[in-house]
């Protein structure tokens, strides 16, 4: 059965495929959205919110998180209450164990400022009025208003509802099988086992899987998986913790290319109580077996930053996995080599807090339109046959924030309760529901 012709097919219904949806019925076009799965059945439905700033160095990925930022801020506003996506602008809280890591910390935050980041250096006497079951010792550390948080899986959901309004056409359970290209190799659609969707633009948005539907397509691209798991604890009194809290080594983690186990605790609280204690990163394919070293070590690190924890039991875990690209930019626009063919994928761990600016750069690639933000850095065609990016090789050097993590085995014996294995459920139950924001 073959539907009528579309202007654009966005395979995924992730957060990020949402937001092309959504940005490009409001634009005019008619668009049909098709995944194998739910809504948010991926990497969304495994994320945090996180809707960051604070993480990121100057440069095209920063200019599309502040995009990003205010685009968020508007859709909370803008979206009615039935599709509200527990937008909380929480703000980010970066610390330094010693004076040399805050050094570096100062260095990287006067980059952001010039770049339009708002970050507030906080003195180590002024960190307990910020977080006051903070550990003590620490030099200092930044404050960044502009950080924020959503419920990831409401996002994606309301994103739809929103689009479908606009006429979208959303079909899920309906898994891509082949796309469709003419004579001269141009996309004129997509195949699935009810039949055919025409349509001369197809966006590919399927996170971890874009380079399957790429070569589906007849080209290459490097996305590969990279785990990350979450602990959730059981509920806490409110206002426990009360920013978004890293150690600045996590800065360090987000821009490694390396594939072995990394972690670096991202603590924060939820509007239900559970505290959520994130993060690892490590490439081993699509294995979703519990790793007890990386929840050991999520478990010491976040009772380092806030020994309140260590009395607290962790009542379950969940773990995705980030579309990882070498360069750590995601793929977005056109492909060249394919006509029609465009990709909104590989933005790591950062899809979330990318996604209304990606939907906006697809959408000016669809309509032909200006794009808000340089699109040219995220050009899917720029890797050479390596894999390497041709551009944005020569990344910061960030191993002046990697000191914590010499430091946090000294509280390990903190984490009694968070370290037990036996409190942890297995990692491939359902993410965490909506309501509870875990």
């Amino acid at each position: 059965m073959s539907a009528p012709c579309l202007d654009a097919v966005i395979v995924g219904a992730g957060v990020v495929g949402a937001a092309c949806a959504y940005h490009a019925t409001r634009a005019g076009l008619s668009v049909a959205v098709v995944d194998r799965g739910p809504v948010a059945g991926g990497t969304t439905g495994a994320g945090e919110g996180n809707l960051l700033v604070s993480d990121k160095e100057p440069g095209p990925e920063l200019q599309l998180a502040l995009l990003s930022t205010r685009l968020w801020r508007e859709l909370a506003a803008a979206l009615p209450p039935e599709d509200a996506v527990e937008y909380e602008p929480k703000g980010g809280l970066v610390l330094a164990p010693d004076e040399t890591a805050l050094t570096a910390l100062r260095a990287f935050a006067a980059g952001q400022r010039a770049a339009g980041v708002e970050a507030q250096e906080v003195g180590e006497r002024e960190l307990p009025s910020l977080e006051p079951q903070l550990t003590k010792g620490l030099a200092g550390g930044f404050l960044y208003p502009q950080d924020a948080q959503v419920q990831p899986a409401r996002a994606a959901a309301a994103l739809l509802r929103a689009a479908r309004r606009h006429g979208a056409l959303v079909r899920l359970g309906e898994e891509v099988t082949a796309v469709l290209t003419g004579p001269h190799g141009a996309v004129r659609g997509v195949r699935t086992p009810r039949g055919e969707l025409h349509a001369p633009a197809v966006v590919n948005a399927t996170g971890t899987w874009g380079g399957h539907l790429a070569a589906l397509a007849g080209t290459r691209l490097p996305v590969l998986p990279r785990r990350g798991f979450v602990l959730v604890t059981e509920p806490l009194p409110p206002g426990l913790i009360r920013h978004k809290v890293y150690a600045a080594d996590y800065i360090a983690d987000v821009a490694s290319d390396s594939a072995a186990l990394q972690s670096s605790a991202v603590v924060e609280g939820t509007p239900a109580g559970p505290v959520l204690i994130g993060a690892t990163r490590e490439r081993v394919g699509f294995d979703r077996t519990l790793s007890t070293e990386a929840l050991r070590r999520l478990a010491g690190q976040a009772t380092a930053l806030f020994p309140r924890l260590a009395d607290v039991h962790a009542i379950r875990t969940y773990c995705g996995f980030r579309p990882y690209l070498p360069d750590h930019l995601p793929a977005i626009g056109p492909d060249p080599r394919v006509p029609g063919l465009h990709h909104a994928c590989g933005h790591e761990g950062a899809g979330i807090g990318l996604a209304p600016a990606t939907g906006l750069l697809v959408t000016a690639a669809l309509t032909g339109s200006e794009p808000p933000v340089a699109a040219w850095p995220f050009r899917p065609e720029r890797f050479d046959g390596r894999g390497r990016a041709d551009d944005f090789s020569d990344r910061s050097d960030f191993s002046d924030f990697s000191d914590f993590s010499d430091r946090r085995s000294d509280f390990s014996d903190r984490s009694d309760h968070l370290n037990r294995s036996d409190r942890f459920d297995r990692p491939d139950g359902p993410p965490p529901s909506p309501g509870a924001r875990t």
